[in-house]
């Protein structure tokens, strides 16, 4: 089994509470790796959310997680931010019914799918990504995040 490394820098700019721990982040990240690479992982509030997906998706309010590609380092290693909007996170496992810790897990994972060039633009695509998630978190204890949506 090939182990590719992983270097995340973490930043915190949310009042939210309950968040995962650095560590738990770097593990559920390390779960997803399909290639080696260097993440800085960024927790937001509402305010920067908003700010961010309008920038660069030109949608005027906060999303759960952006994943912004920054190209390959000298060694090859994937370079990119992730941003993950905590309160949405916090609403929207509990509108799911979701451990709030899973679902942090799940964006986290589908973030790093993302900087290493998976997407979900159509139904082939989405099947690829949604099924490689769903086997990652299987390997964290952690139950299908699209199990209600599929039923």
């Amino acid at each position: 089994m090939t182990q590719y490394s992983l270097t995340l820098h973490f930043q915190s700019a949310s009042r939210t509470t309950e968040q995962p721990t650095r560590s738990q982040f770097q593990r559920w990240a390390r779960k997803a790796l399909l290639n080696s690479c260097d993440i800085t992982l960024r927790l937001v509030d509402r305010r920067e959310g908003t700010e961010l997906n309008t920038l660069y998706r030109h949608k005027n309010y906060p999303t759960n997680v952006l994943t912004f590609e920054l190209g390959k380092s000298h060694d090859g290693k994937i370079i990119g931010d992730i941003v993950i909007c905590c309160p949405v996170v916090k609403e929207e496992a509990k509108q799911q019914k979701k451990k709030l810790h899973d679902h942090y897990a799940h964006l986290l994972v589908h973030g790093v799918l993302h900087l290493q060039g998976f997407d979900h633009q159509n139904n082939k695509q989405a099947k690829e990504m949604e099924t490689l998630e769903i086997n990652i978190l299987n390997s964290l204890h952690i139950p299908d995040p699209y199990q209600t949506e599929h039923e």
